[in-house]
């Protein structure tokens, strides 16, 4: 099996099983688990697939996509209680699958147009676009809101997956690169707190202060 059609599975799977994590931590039915399952490991990938115009989107041509979905979700439906901290669990996987899915995500881009520009937006946006549809959905705090890095770590793992292409690097080390330097970038935000600069420190105003 070629190693994107690897991360692509990897990333659906893992994405699943964060949404089947958020249904855990809202204690939903099985019905629930592998409705926030599907989502979240469809949803990037869905975006991605749009905005490209390759439609019928990737799941449609090829189902087994939500049978990974309905699978993780099942999984994680029998075998959640057995988790200490299903919250942290949650992070570390979302942290895999936005790497697997940044190299994904920026392949198919830069297959689809050649612009290397694109090839970082579609990475971005299919890393990051299922784990906001997951918090949004489950009322979690959204991962966009965390003070560590998280879209940074998306953009690293598909520019260098896009350089490493554009060097004329193969696949396999382009794809390994990525992934490495997406996972290393979160990680690292996770462990150590890694943040980049914030802008200006006050609070905003409510709107009737400043009508």
């Amino acid at each position: 099996m070629p190693i994107l059609e690897i991360l692509d599975y990897a990333g659906v799977a893992v994405f699943a099983a964060t949404g089947a994590l958020a249904a855990s931590r809202k204690q939903l039915d099985v019905i629930g688990y592998i409705f926030l399952a599907s989502v979240t490991g469809i949803g990037g990938g869905t975006l991605r697939d749009v905005i490209l115009g390759a439609t019928p989107v990737f799941w449609i041509t090829n189902p087994i996509y939500l049978l990974v979905c309905g699978c993780m979700g099942l999984l994680v439906f029998f075998s959640a209680h057995m988790m200490e901290s299903r919250y942290r669990f949650l992070v570390w996987l979302d942290a895999i699958g936005l790497a697997a899915y940044s190299v994904m995500g920026a392949a198919k881009g830069l297959a689809a147009t050649g612009s290397p520009l694109v090839a970082l937006v579609t990475g971005m946006l299919t890393a990051t676009f299922g784990g906001i549809l997951r918090d949004l959905l489950a009322g979690e705090p959204s991962v966009l809101l965390r003070p560590e890095i998280y879209v940074t770590a998306a953009l690293t793992g598909a520019g260098v997956f896009t350089a490493a292409t554009w060097l004329g690097g193969s696949v396999l080390v382009a794809s390994s690169l990525g992934v490495a330097t997406a996972f290393a970038v979160r990680g690292g935000a996770l462990k150590y707190g890694w943040t980049l600069p914030t802008g200006d420190p006050r609070p905003g105003r409510h709107p009737d202060d400043v009508m």
